[in-house]
C-alpha cells in the first residue's frame, strides 16, 4: 500500500501538463532540476551573481583564447580549466538539494571551497618551473594541494553530476591504496598516499589526464557552438520544421517528436535537457491526438536519448573516444555512427507509425500547422550544422571546425532581424556555454581518477582477461556482459564516466576476442575493430537513460506527460529496441560503420536492417496492416532478427519469411477494419 501511495504521489508530482497545454519555462526548469543534476543550481543574487557572470564569461574567453592557438602547456591549460570549473561549481551548485528550499544564498563554506579551487587551479601556472624541476618528487605543499584537488574534484562531481560517479571514483582510489589485500587477479602491489597524489595531480594520467584534456578543448568549443545556435532560436525552429515535414503524416506529433529530437541532439548533449526542450512541445500534441500518456512520454524519451548518437555533434563521450582509440579523427567516429543512428531513429519511427495505425490516429490538421512558407524561409538556420559537417568532411581539425561553426552562426544570424545576435546575445551565449561545460569538466576530472588508477595498477588488462575468462572466450557472452555492465553503470552515472569505465575495462576484452584472442604490446589494432568495440560501450551507456528501473530521460518525459514513470521507461525501452540490437550488428558485421566496406556492402546491410526493423516493429507493437496475434508477433520478431543478423543465409531466409508475412497481412487487412482498437485514453 505504501508503495502504491508513493507511486500515486510521484505521478501527481510529475503531472505538469493539463488540458494538453505546453509547459511554462518555470515548469520546464522544475522538471530539469528534478531529473538533471546539471540543472539543479542556485539562483544567486547580488555580488555572487556578478561573480558568477564574470567567472563564466572569463572561462569562455580563456577557452576561446587557448583554442585559437596553444599558448600554454598541457598542465597549465588543464589546471586553469579545472580551477574555473570547480570554483564556479561550488558557488552555483548547493551541497544539499532539498526540493522547495530556496537556493539563492551561498554559505560561507562554499566560498571557502571556491577559493581553494582557485588556489588549486593556479598552483601549476604559478609554480610550473619548480614542479617540473622536481618531477617524481612531491613536497609537503604539493601533497597538500594534491589532496585538496582530489577532494574538491570528488565533491564537485557529486554536486554537478551525481553521487554515483563520486562513489565509483572513490572505490578506485581505495583500490589503488589497498591493492595487496584484493583477491586473485585483482591484487597489485598497492600505492602509498604520495604516489597516488602524484599520479592524480602531478602527471597527465590522472585528474589532468586525457578526459579533462578533451573537455578543455573539443567539448568546450562544441558546447559554445551549441549555445550560439540556441541564441539564434534554432531550438524552436527545429520544432516548427519537424511539424512542417512530419505533422500531417499518420500519428504526426509522434513523428514530429522523433524528427525534432534528432535535430535537438545536435545542440544538446543531455538526454534529459533534450526531453524537456522538445518534449514540452511535442508531448502535449501527442496526447491531444490520442496517444496514451506513457506512449507519448516514451516516444519523446527514446528519441531524445538518441540525440547523443546523432552526428555531426554527438555526446561528449564521442570526443573522448577520439583520444582513447588514438590515430582517428572525430569525423571517423561521426561517420561510423551515422548509419547506426539512422537505423535507431528509423526503428522508433516505424513503431510509432504502427502504433498510430493500431489505434487509428491521424496526422495534424492544417490549422495546427505552422506557416510553411515562413518556416522554410528560415532554413538558413541549419547552415552552421551543415557547415560543421562540410568542415569535418574536408579534413578541417575538429576544434577549428567548431570555431568556424561559431563564426558561421554569427554570420547566419544576420540573415533576419528576428535571429540577429547583438553584443548582449553574444555575451550571454559565452556565459551559457561555460555554464553547460561545468558538469562536463567535473565529470571528466573525476573520470581521470578512474583512468589513472586503471593505468597505474593494470586493472584494465586484468579485468579484460577476467571478463573473457568468465565468458569462456565467447564473443557473444562477452558482449552481453559488457552491455549489462554499461546499463547498470549508466543508471546513475553520466555517459562520459560510463564510457571511461567501460572503455578501459570492457572494450579491451571485446577487442581481444575480435583479434582472435592474441594480442601483444606491439599489436596494431585495426581501426574498424577499435571503433566497433568503443561504439558498443558508448551506445549502451547512453540508452541507460531509458532503461528501467532508473531511466532519467523517461522519468523527465513522464513529468511532462503525467504518465507513470516506470511504464514510460518500459515503453521508451521498447521503442528503442533497435539500440539493443544495432551494436551487436556492427560488432559482428562492421560494414554499417562505413569503414573498409564497399558501397554495395553498405547498401545491402542497411536495406536488410531496415526491413528487419519493420518486422520487429510490427511484432513489438502487434500491428502491421492489421492486428497481429501472438504467434504472428513471435514469428515477425524472429524474422526481423534473422534479417538483422549479418549472414547471407539468414538474410535470404529472413527476406523469404518477410515477403510471406507481408502477403498474408496485405491480403487479410480488410478483415480487421471492424475490429480496430479504440483510441487509448
Amino acid at each position: 500500500m505504501a508503495k502504491d501511495k508513493k507511486r500515486e504521489e510521484e505521478i501527481q508530482v510529475n503531472s505538469q501538463v493539463e488540458d494538453n497545454e505546453m509547459l511554462t519555462e518555470e515548469q520546464q526548469l522544475e522538471i530539469l532540476q528534478k531529473y538533471d543534476p546539471e540543472s539543479n543550481t542556485r539562483n544567486v543574487k547580488g555580488i555572487f551573481k556578478i561573480i558568477v557572470f564574470v567567472g563564466l564569461l572569463s572561462f569562455s574567453l580563456f577557452q576561446l583564447y587557448t583554442s585559437i592557438g596553444t599558448p600554454y602547456t598541457a598542465y597549465i591549460q588543464r589546471s586553469i580549466h579545472l580551477g574555473f570549473a570547480l570554483s564556479l561549481i561550488f558557488i552555483l551548485f548547493p551541497a544539499i538539494k532539498k526540493p522547495g528550499v530556496k537556493k539563492d544564498k551561498v554559505p560561507f563554506y562554499d566560498v571557502i571551497l571556491s577559493l581553494l579551487a582557485i588556489a588549486v587551479g593556479l598552483y601549476w601556472p604559478l609554480f610550473y618551473g619548480d614542479l617540473i624541476g622536481r618531477v617524481g618528487r612531491v613536497s609537503e605543499m604539493d601533497l597538500f594541494i594534491g589532496i585538496v584537488a582530489i577532494l574538491l574534484t570528488l565533491e564537485a562531481a557529486r554536486r554537478a553530476v551525481g553521487l554515483p560517479i563520486t562513489i565509483i571514483s572513490s572505490i578506485f582510489l581505495v583500490y589503488a591504496f589497498f591493492g595487496p589485500y584484493f583477491p586473485g587477479f585483482l591484487a597489485h602491489r598497492g600505492q602509498d598516499i604520495k604516489s597516488i597524489v602524484q599520479l592524480m595531480f602531478y602527471t597527465t594520467d590522472g585528474i589532468l589526464g586525457t578526459p579533462i584534456s578533451v573537455s578543455a578543448t573539443f567539448i568546450f568549443v562544441f558546447l559554445l557552438f551549441g549555445a550560439f545556435l540556441v541564441k539564434t532560436g534554432v531550438g524552436n525552429y527545429f520544432n516548427d520544421l519537424a511539424v512542417v515535414l512530419a505533422g500531417r503524416l499518420t500519428g504526426g506529433p509522434a513523428k514530429v517528436a522523433i524528427f525534432s529530437s534528432a535535430l535537438q541532439g545536435t545542440i544538446s548533449g543531455s538526454s534529459v535537457a533534450n526531453v524537456v526542450g522538445s518534449g514540452s512541445y511535442t508531448i502535449p500534441m501527442m496526447k491531444k491526438l490520442g496517444y496514451r500518456k506513457e506512449f507519448a512520454g516514451g516516444v519523446e524519451a527514446a528519441a531524445s536519448t538518441g540525440g547523443q548518437i546523432m552526428p555531426p555533434i554527438m555526446g561528449a563521450a564521442a570526443f573522448l573516444m577520439v583520444e582513447f582509440i588514438g590515430g582517428v579523427r572525430y569525423w571517423d567516429i561521426a561517420k561510423a555512427a551515422a548509419i547506426p543512428a539512422l537505423l535507431y531513429f528509423t526503428g522508433i519511427w516505424i513503431m510509432t507509425h504502427f502504433e498510430a495505425k493500431r489505434v487509428g490516429l491521424k496526422g495534424m490538421t492544417e490549422d495546427q500547422m505552422p506557416n510553411r512558407k515562413a518556416t522554410l524561409k528560415k532554413i538558413y538556420l541549419l547552415l552552421p550544422i551543415l557547415g560543421i559537417i562540410l568542415f569535418l568532411l574536408l579534413g578541417v581539425p575538429t576544434m577549428k571546425a567548431a570555431l568556424l561553426g561559431i563564426v558561421l552562426t554569427l554570420v547566419v544570424s544576420f540573415f533576419d532581424k528576428s535571429t540577429r545576435l547583438g553584443p548582449k546575445d553574444i555575451i550571454m551565449a559565452l556565459v551559457d556555454g561555460a555554464r553547460t561545460a561545468l558538469a562536463v569538466a567535473a565529470a571528466t576530472a573525476c573520470a581521470g581518477i578512474i583512468v589513472g588508477v586503471v593505468v597505474k595498477t593494470g586493472l584494465g588488462l586484468s579485468l579484460a582477461n577476467g571478463l573473457v575468462s568468465a565468458a569462456g572466450g565467447n564473443i557473444l557472452l562477452t558482449l552481453i556482459f559488457t552491455m549489462l555492465a554499461a546499463l547498470v553503470l549508466g543508471m546513475g552515472s553520466p555517459t562520459t564516466a560510463n564510457y571511461v569505465i567501460t572503455s578501459t575495462i570492457a572494450a579491451p576484452a571485446i577487442i581481444l576476442l575480435l583479434m582472435g584472442g592474441e594480442m601483444g604490446p606491439d599489436t596494431t589494432i585495426p581501426v574498424v575493430v577499435a571503433i566497433s568495440a568503443h561504439l558498443f560501450v558508448f551506445y549502451f551507456g547512453i540508452i541507460a537513460d531509458i532503461t528501467p528501473p532508473v531511466a532519467l530521460a523517461a522519468f523527465a518525459a513522464s513529468g511532462i506527460s503525467g504518465g507513470d514513470p516506470i511504464k514510460t521507461g518500459v515503453v521508451s525501452a521498447k521503442l528503442a529496441i533497435a539500440a539493443f540490437i544495432i551494436p551487436y550488428m556492427f560488432v559482428f558485421n562492421p560494414a554499417m560503420l562505413m569503414i573498409d566496406s564497399s558501397f554495395l556492402e553498405i547498401i545491402w546491410v542497411v536495406f536488410t536492417a531496415i526491413v528487419g526493423m519493420i518486422a520487429i516493429g510490427a511484432g513489438m507493437i502487434g500491428y502491421w496492416y492489421r492486428k497481429c496475434n501472438w504467434i504472428e508477433r513471435i514469428i515477425t520478431v524472429g524474422t526481423g532478427l534473422l534479417l538483422i543478423y549479418p549472414e547471407t543465409i539468414t538474410d535470404i531466409v529472413g527476406l523469404v519469411l518477410f515477403v510471406i508475412l507481408w502477403a498474408i497481412q496485405w491480403k487479410s487487412k480488410g478483415n480487421d477494419d471492424k475490429r480496430k482498437v479504440a483510441v487509448a485514453s
